[in-house]
């Protein structure tokens, strides 16, 4: 069984999401369900099929979230420290070519979100910061071309 990393904050996260498909979404598919097949014939019935397919889609999500809870490895990131960059670690960056600064830190996968400035562990960019030091440059090959990054400041929050 493959461990997946993650931190504490997407550890919960999930389990919020897996509560609310439960508690929430089960029980409204299953009043769904109910309510479209006293319409009577079900062959027909495009509100039972609906329903159905609600139920199948909500049952997928509810099996994922659990095996991906049941194979965490749930990493606190505050109780973490060091020099070089590896999982958990807010990294300020500056591309090289535009000067431009960014700051990403480095999630599982299940939690990244670039718009949140969070970056799977497996993502280009990750891989190639894993365990770089203040003041090195990493090589990232990403979708629109070679990119270089220089590592300026790296944080344990």
């Amino acid at each position: 069984m493959e461990r997946v990393p993650m931190t504490v904050e997407g550890f919960n996260t999930l389990e919020v999401e897996l509560q609310r498909l439960k508690s929430e979404e089960r029980p409204r598919i299953i009043q769904a369900i109910a309510e479209a097949r006293a319409h009577g014939d079900l062959s027909e019935n495009a509100e039972y099929h609906a329903a159905k397919e609600a139920q199948g889609l909500n049952e997928a999500r509810v099996a994922d979230l659990e095996d991906r809870l049941g194979r965490a490895e749930v990493i606190d990131t505050s109780k973490l420290s060091g020099d070089t960059v590896k999982f958990g670690a807010t990294v300020t960056l500056i591309d090289e070519d535009t000067d431009e600064k960014v700051k990403y830190k480095i999630v599982g996968d299940m939690e990244a979100s670039v718009k949140d400035g969070k970056i799977s562990i497996s993502s280009p960019i990750a891989r190639a910061l894993i365990g770089k030091s203040k003041g090195e440059t990493a090589e990232v090959t990403t979708p629109r071309g070679a990119r270089s990054y220089e590592v300026v400041k790296i944080e344990w929050k």
